[in-house]
């Protein structure tokens, strides 16, 4: 039986001192590298660059979002975010970079899909548009917030959810479709974003917060009970982490499916199959609780192939770490190598700019 809450001097937080297989910046040039390596479209473009000015600030070249053909058989980049706050850190990304980096994606004609949507292959997008998906990791208060004004609790327009709602408000077919991959019971207030007073989120309100994802349309994602590493433990000891935090969500929105989980610092147990699928029996009431996952999120990689492509592996999704300049560097790299997923709108056909060298999944 784990206990109910990390310790401390256990717990595997991202925002401390990581293993050295977690990327830092010189990752980024490998993974685009890798992009480079990629088919390129057949048809010229227009690019839209992005330079870093003074102060932080991302800027546009002056040339026009560019127009692209069809290629659904190019890359999704899954995005990581950690903490959003009032400066850049290796896991920090400061409020306003936050906002310009979803007007910068919105302006290139990047849309959200959550996880769920992206292994279901239910990419509706309009032609030209692209597909983005967000991940958020560990529920910190920084995503989520509440403020309490006169009784009445409101979203904290600084947290990230709040600078989502915001910019959906101002831009409409920026749709409510992110993924937020939780934990219940960390330390330092990653427990359903936040508790116990941390950043002035109240355990009360825990919750509230979970089903008002689930009732907006965000996905929830498992991600253990407390960050666990878990290479670390025995296979009745991984099963129990990953199915209380399972039990958790329930417990939040009850009867929600999680379809989607998250490898805590991306590490894999020792047997591989219990990160996709195991049970745990909860020793004081017998209740069994069973996860089947459809969709694993490992850390990094980079951007993700199409769910179109026969080598589309929904139980090992790579994804791009979001801090400093590494979102804008990928963008640029999928434009600049033509690898992007571009939609063809409506057809029924996957539309490719060339031959593919991999075999195409059909549409449904």
């Amino acid at each position: 039986m784990l206990p109910p809450r990390q310790p401390p001097a256990v717990y595997a937080s991202p925002y401390g001192p990581f293993p050295m297989f977690r990327p830092t910046m010189a990752a980024v040039p490998l993974v685009l590298a890798a992009l480079a390596c990629a088919e390129p479209s057949a048809r010229p473009l227009t690019l839209t660059l992005t330079t870093r000015a003074s102060g932080g600030e991302v800027m546009q070249s002056p040339s026009s979002v560019a127009r692209l053909a069809p290629n659904e058989l190019g890359r999704i980049p899954i995005l990581e975010y950690h903490l959003i706050g009032d400066k850049e850190s290796r896991w920090m990304v400061e409020r306003g970079h936050f906002r310009r980096q979803l007007e910068l994606l919105y302006e290139r004609g990047y849309r959200p899909i959550t996880v769920a949507e992206l292994i279901d292959r239910k990419i509706t997008l309009p032609a030209g548009q692209s597909p983005v998906v967000f991940t958020f990791d560990d529920a910190s208060p920084s995503q989520f917030s509440y403020v309490e004004r006169n009784g009445v609790l409101e979203v904290d327009p600084n947290s990230a959810i709040g600078i989502w709602l915001d910019f959906h408000r101002k831009h409409p077919d920026w749709g409510n479709k992110a993924t937020f991959c939780l934990l219940p019971a960390a330390a330092a207030g990653h427990a359903f974003f936040g508790d116990k007073g941390i950043e002035g989120q109240k355990t009360a309100w825990r919750f509230r917060k979970v089903k008002f994802l689930a009732d907006n349309g965000f996905e929830l994602c498992g991600h253990t009970l407390w960050h666990a590493n878990l290479a670390k433990y025995s296979d009745a000891e991984v099963q129990e982490q990953i199915a209380r935090g399972i039990m958790a969500i329930d417990s939040a929105v009850p009867g929600y499916r999680v379809r989607t989980f998250a490898l805590p610092l991306g590490v894999w147990p020792k047997n591989r199959a219990l990160a996709r699928a195991g049970e745990w029996r909860d020793p004081r009431t017998g209740l069994v609780v069973r996860y089947n996952f459809d969709a694993v999120l490992e850390v990094s990689g980079g951007p993700a192939r199409s769910p179109f492509d026969s080598k589309f592996d929904p139980l090992r999704l790579p994804r791009v770490e979001v801090f400093g300049n590494a979102l804008e560097q990928v963008l640029d790299q999928l434009d600049r190598t033509r690898t992007r997923y571009v939609s063809a709108g409506e057809s029924a056909v996957v539309a490719r700019t060339r031959p593919a060298s991999s075999t195409v999944v059909p549409k449904r």
